[in-house]
């Protein structure tokens, strides 16, 4: 055949396709193989030292919304700097911008642990799950749904990670592995009986004891910056973050003593009366709430005080006369006949909820129309904090909040909104008090990155009393303060089980949302509507005054680890583990222990029916007292105690110098800075106390215990606190 100059160009030229395609498609398969030896991840070189013990590595280009580069807070970088100096970053992270986002790795040796994440309630020891980080009012399964998920995590080798991002976040948390490049010989000639023959059991399926790495993808972003906290301790790595975040936040003396909130039809005649009963019946009491109904509109809210309040200035006057603060329950969502609809009309986002806008809190302008709405309506006549409800997303439970399509003038989208929409929301809220300059302690349903300055407290619509206790301790992992709050009780033994697990929490409180009567008159919800007291309403308010009564007590050396987590970024409340790292093995998976300050070891009960429980207790090394009996344990094992109705497992180091306050109905009275020192055993601390008269800026004057061994006595000089006695238990 002939073939003409101009057909032997053109099949040469297919050729030449032909080639090039083939050749690359050799490079894909190449690449495919590089990624499956785990080469794809380079190790990420733009990093910097910006704090001593805490390195930022950036890759690619960061989002430009995100918990950081929208935070209200700075960090405290005068306590950041009297922190130890690390030489070398603990771990090198590695990452790669791929088709879907960003990929990051990061390294775990065989037996690291890791915590936190947020307040994931369903989970205490991360390592061998997978979480996705998404914002959630309905968290009741283990996949990372959260009313405050957190992109930071502490492992037991000291050190902490937080991804700067507001994406939905998935973490691969130790033990995926990819396939070998060739077939290993000793595992393929392993006899194996007929039948099961997987892993031989969790602690193998979570892939510990085998070197891993943490993988975190985060969707449709082009970079990222990634924070890593030295330690050398995990408690030294939590600090560095909540310090980085700006520091702790320290209640007002007030915030940090009994709560009590309304039924939501109640009026204010109601609520005066109440007040009254409290303060004549001697039941401690220092925060009313006010539920959604105080509003003519509530699903979305008005904001306008309805017919049940007819006077609100005048009711908050009388109540501040008996020294009752009013914590006011609230919902973002501005229904169309509140006043500053219209204005906040071109700062929300495209989509409603209930009928009513979505505020762009990242905008300053929302904020500015929100902030001086409220001030001029509400704060300024008395309302002491914000109960901050519904600013989680239910979307894809209850399909009520905003969809994750949304636009928002900031430039945010819905999704990105849900993970910053609680944060901002107490950024306004936080700004139109420090404008009063009146501070301030308020409940907040969603939270997030960088939230240790603020002074708010989760809660949940949830109601299972173990995962209330369990979320205490996992909240301090990350920033965060969480109430356990009474607001359901089944029994009479239910009810004083649930407030002493308040009673020892950030905030104690009984939300008696759908109670006309407080539950010790009457716990049957159809009754207690209908005012039938029960017979033995009398014992049951006795009973329950008794943990209120401690709450009290309990202030001023609450106050001082609060105080603390301000000024060291220690949290006030968090899990054994993190105290008592050198007995992980004991430690690891306990959850329903958890240190108050640094003295206290918490173990909170649940009722199960019975007047009298049994429960399983690890005592860290050391001597341990009883807080009822003052009977000592030998720690370094494990106990079956007996608990009773009247006590639960309240545990004192030993070399504590306790302070109690004496009881009072609330913190305004002057009585409750008079002190009872109890001394357990042999005393080798002092214990500071700080002077707080509430104002703005209050000093915190260091106030030093001390005990005078010769004497037999503790020794305090301060103008704001007086000691009344001593007491030394041996």
């Amino acid at each position: 055949m002939f073939f003409s100059r101009h057909h032997l160009l053109y099949y040469y030229r297919l050729f030449i396709i032909y080639a090039m395609r083939k050749f690359l498609y050799f490079l894909f398969l190449c690449s495919f193989h590089f990624r499956l030896l785990g080469q794809e991840l380079s190790t990420m070189k733009n990093s910097e030292q910006i704090y001593p013990g805490v390195w930022c590595y950036t890759l690619g280009t960061p989002d430009s919304i995100t918990p950081e580069s929208t935070r209200k807070i700075a960090p405290d970088s005068a306590s950041l700097h009297s922190m130890p100096i690390i030489g070398q970053c603990p771990i090198e992270p590695k990452g790669e911008i791929t088709s879907r986002g960003v990929l990051i790795s990061l390294p775990l040796e065989p037996d690291e642990l890791i915590y936190g994440l947020g307040l994931q309630m369903q989970s205490f020891q991360q390592r061998g799950s997978k979480k996705m980080l998404r914002v959630n009012a309905d968290p009741i399964i283990n996949s990372g749904d959260s009313h405050a998920p957190v992109p930071f995590y502490v492992t037991t080798n000291g050190y902490g990670v937080y991804i700067d991002n507001a994406r939905y976040m998935t973490y691969y948390l130790g033990n995926k592995k990819k396939k070998p490049q060739q077939v290993d010989s000793i595992l393929a000639n392993t006899p194996y009986e007929d039948g099961w023959n997987a892993l031989n059991g969790p602690y193998e399926r979570l892939g510990i004891g085998k070197s891993s790495e943490v993988l975190i993808e985060i969707p449709r972003s082009k970079g990222v910056k990634v924070y890593i906290f030295g330690g050398p301790a995990m408690k030294d790595a939590i600090a560095r973050y909540n310090l980085f975040s700006g520091g702790g936040n320290v209640p007002p003396r007030w915030g940090l003593g009994f709560w009590y909130r309304v039924h939501t039809d109640c009026t204010q005649a109601q609520m005066l009366d109440l007040a009254d009963e409290f303060r004549a019946r001697n039941i401690p009491c220092d925060v009313l709430g006010l539920e959604p109904h105080w509003q003519t509109n509530s699903y979305s809210s008005s904001y306008v005080w309805s017919k049940r309040f007819p006077e609100p200035a005048f009711m908050l006057a009388r109540l501040k006369e008996k020294n009752f603060r009013v914590n006011m329950w609230m919902q973002a969502f501005v229904h169309p006949k509140s006043p500053i609809y219209t204005e906040l009309l071109p700062w929300s986002g495209d989509y409603e909820v209930w009928d009513g806008l979505v505020p762009d809190f990242i905008t300053p302008e929302a904020k500015r129309i929100f902030i001086d709405y409220q001030k001029k309506v509400n704060v300024d006549i008395g309302i002491a904090g914000f109960k901050a409800d519904e600013c989680d997303n239910s979307d894809f439970t209850g399909n009520w909040s905003f969809p994750e399509i949304a636009h928002f003038p900031s430039g945010a989208d819905g999704e990105q909104m849900h993970a910053l929409f609680g944060l901002r929301y107490q950024d306004a809220i936080m700004t139109l008090f420090e404008e009063k300059r009146q501070r301030t302690y308020n409940l907040v349903r969603n939270s997030g990155a960088l939230a240790a300055p603020y002074p708010f407290v989760l809660y949940s619509d949830l109601y299972d009393h173990q995962t209330f206790i369990n979320s205490i301790a996992q909240s301090g992992f990350s920033g965060l303060l969480w109430t356990p709050e009474v607001r359901h009780a089944k029994s009479r033994e239910d009810l004083l089980r649930r407030l002493q697990s308040a009673v020892f929490s950030p905030l104690t409180m009984i939300n008696a949302w759908y109670l006309k009567m407080p539950p010790w008159k009457q716990l049957d919800r159809v009754k207690n509507l209908c005012y039938e007291i029960d017979e033995n309403s009398q014992k049951l308010e006795e009973e329950c005054r008794k943990w209120i009564n401690l709450r009290m007590q309990l202030i001023p050396y609450l106050h001082a680890a609060f105080v603390k987590y301000k000024k060291e970024g220690v949290p006030p409340f968090r899990a054994l583990i993190v105290d008592f790292p050198e007995e992980k093995d004991s430690l690891k998976d306990l959850c329903g222990q958890y240190m108050m300050g640094d003295q206290l070891m918490v173990v909170p009960v649940t009722a199960n029916d019975r007047e009298v429980v049994e429960k399983d207790i690890y005592f860290p090394r050391g001597k341990w007292y009883d807080f009822f009996t003052g009977e000592s344990v030998e720690g370094g094992r494990r106990y079956r105690i007996t608990v009773p109705l009247d006590r639960m497992p309240v545990y004192v180091k030993e070399g504590t110098l306790l302070p109690l306050a004496k009881i009072t109905n609330s913190t305004e009275d002057v009585n409750s800075r008079l002190l009872t020192v109890y001394a357990y055993g042999d005393i080798s601390r002092s214990f500071v106390l700080y002077e707080d008269d509430g104002t703005w800026n209050a000093p915190m004057i260091e106030n030093q215990i001390k005990w005078d061994s010769n004497r037999k006595r503790a020794v305090l000089h301060s103008a704001f606190y007086k000691l009344e006695k001593s007491i030394l238990i041996k």
